[in-house]
């Protein structure tokens, strides 16, 4: 197998807030310049501590889930989208925004391991590596190169959209201007992101795409938050990191519900980058305990 050269080199640009917090408008594909830097790549995890629901053994009733989801994203409730549905019934647990295209950040590289999941043999080479191991990379720790290089031996964005096509995902649903997510001109809804997360768990590859995400206070770029809460080691799930940008979309195993499919995307430049993972990891904590509710009869 040919082996690939490094070829990849991000550019740093700042842009102005007009342009950089207007709703990604989805667009045919371009090789637009990559505009801003993930700050972490893989290499850093912010630890937080979230705490635990006042009811900790059976979690929130569901019929609230939805004020205490929206009193989390507080008062820019319309720079949050949010998608969580049942893997096994397909019911909508919750839904804000599940439609509007939001900047994902690094949760692109879900769509670039994915598609070359499609692509590549996964014992093939890319230089001394497997392709197996490309994908784990990007995905735990989020690598930027790792992903461009993955994009790059699919044979490109518009490659990666026919063969994601090829799993039922829409070439229209979607924007994918770089492998890596670092690029604004990436636009996704939270619902394409779960569509994709549902076809990839019947998919043939899907060990190799599930064991790639981090997995909450155990592993890569989540291995230090929600620790020490009913998250721990329930959630796989991919991080997203740019600035005034923060997403997590993936899997919960749920005690009742068994795995929901989520998808989290926040554009908000009016609150710190901090503020915005923990009430992401509020928001996955409520999903990971929420609990049917009880009848008065029942007490």
């Amino acid at each position: 197998m040919n082996r690939i050269d490094t070829w990849f080199s991000p550019l740093v640009a700042l842009t102005t807030a007009s342009v950089l917090w207007t709703t990604p408008a989805l667009a045919n594909e371009d090789t637009t310049s990559l505009a801003t830097i993930d700050y972490f790549q893989g290499r850093e995890s912010i630890e937080i501590e979230v705490p635990l629901p006042e009811n900790e053994k059976q979690g929130l009733c569901q019929a609230f889930l939805t004020p205490s989801v929206a009193s989390i994203m507080g008062k820019y409730p319309n720079n949050w989208g949010v998608l969580v549905e049942s893997l096994e019934t397909g019911e909508v647990i919750y839904s804000h925004n599940a439609n509007k295209y939001f900047i994902p950040a690094s949760n692109t590289k879900l769509f670039t391991t994915a598609a070359a999941l499609q692509r590549l043999d996964p014992n093939g080479l890319i230089k001394s590596k497997s392709v197996r191991e490309w994908i784990n990379v990007t995905n735990q720790r989020s690598n930027n190169w790792y992903a461009e290089t993955l994009l790059k031996y699919i044979g490109g964005a518009s490659a990666a959209k026919t063969a994601l096509a090829q799993i039922g995902i829409s070439p229209n649903s979607y924007r994918l201007a770089d492998g890596s997510g670092l690029s604004r001109s990436n636009a996704a809804t939270p619902k394409v992101i779960v569509q994709l997360l549902r076809a990839m768990y019947y998919s043939p590859k899907r060990d190799l795409f599930y064991s790639s995400l981090p997995v909450a206070g155990y592993s890569g770029t989540l291995i230090n938050r929600m620790k020490r809460t009913p998250a721990e080691g329930t959630v796989n799930a991919k991080t997203g990191t740019l600035r005034g940008v923060r997403a997590l979309s993936g899997y919960i195993h749920h005690p009742q519900h068994g795995l929901l499919l989520f998808s989290i995307l926040a554009n908000n430049p009016y609150q710190s980058g901090d503020s915005i993972v923990s009430a992401i990891d509020s928001m996955v904590l409520q999903l990971s305990t929420f609990s049917s509710c009880q009848s008065p009869s029942s007490f």
